[in-house]
Parts: C-alpha cells; sequence; structure tokens
C-alpha cells in the first residue's frame, strides 16, 4: 500500500480504515444475502465481492495464501489517486444500483467514502494564502498594464 495515497492519513490510519471498509462491506453484504428477493442477494454478493478485491489491492499481507496478491498490490500502487477513487466509488456504487435498502447503503458508504478520500489527495494540498495573494496582485498588475497600453495607444 501507497503510503502517500492520502497525506493527511498516515499509513496506520488507512490501513485501519480501509480494513474497517473491508469488515462493513461484507458483513452488509452477508446481511444482504440472508432474503429470498434475488437482486438483494446480488447485491449482497457484489458487496462481498468488494470486500475481498478492495482486501487483495489494498492489503495484500492479509492474503498470504493468494498466489497474486503481492502482483494485483503492486499494480494497484502504480495507479493515481483519481482513479483509485474512480475505481473504490464505482466499486460501492454497483450495489446500491442493484438494490438501493439501507444495508447497502450503510455498507457501502464507508467504502465510498475511502474513494472521496482518494480524491481528495489526488486534488492535492490547499495552497497557502500568501501564494494566492501573491498570484492574484501579479494578474492585477498584468492586467492594469495592458490597460495602460491600449490607453496610451488611443491616445
Amino acid at each position: 500500500m501507497n503510503g502517500d495515497a492520502c497525506p493527511g492519513l498516515s499509513p496506520s490510519e488507512m490501513v485501519s480504515l480501509i480494513l474497517t471498509t473491508l469488515r462493513a462491506c461484507a458483513i452488509s453484504g452477508l446481511f444482504n444475502c440472508i432474503t429470498i428477493h434475488p437482486l438483494n442477494i446480488a447485491a449482497g454478493v457484489w458487496m462481498i465481492l468488494n470486500a475481498f478485491i478492495l482486501l487483495l489491492c489494498e492489503a495484500p499481507f492479509c492474503c498470504q495464501f493468494v498466489e497474486f496478491a503481492n502482483t494485483v498490490s503492486e499494480k494497484v500502487d502504480r495507479l493515481r489517486s483519481w482513479q483509485k477513487a474512480v475505481f473504490y466509488c464505482g466499486m460501492a456504487v454497483v450495489p446500491i444500483v442493484i438494490s438501493l435498502t439501507l444495508t447497502t447503503l450503510l455498507g457501502n458508504a464507508i467504502a465510498f467514502a475511502t474513494g472521496v478520500l482518494y480524491g481528495l489527495s489526488a486534488l492535492g494540498k490547499k495552497g497557502d494564502a500568501i501564494s494566492y495573494a501573491r498570484i492574484q496582485q501579479q494578474k492585477q498588475q498584468a492586467d492594469e498594464e495592458k490597460l495602460t497600453d491600449t490607453l496610451e495607444g488611443e491616445l
């Protein structure tokens, strides 16, 4: 797992968040499968599959029994943050589209929030006020110079 994926979180906090996401998805998926409605069962199976895929991608140390876990994790680490955000959010939205129930909403909310965190990390750090003021001042000076040049050209 990439330690700089979410700048506001330490690597241990990120692992904790991901494992919480996986537990929520898997447990909600199991609860969703206890029904006679086929769409709820499909959404539950998708949620359990989400949990396994995210575990395989983000925490390969939990999947030592899977031979290709490290390979998948290395490929996912090469992805940009916005690509991970799309992946997480997309995987979380599919069960909700299949079956809109409270269980699917709550079970996928944490996975979607993790995707949002990856998306925010893709936006980068917030700029400081001094840099922003300096850029605005440079733009204003450039606009004033253009205005004076056009006024001098008219006279």
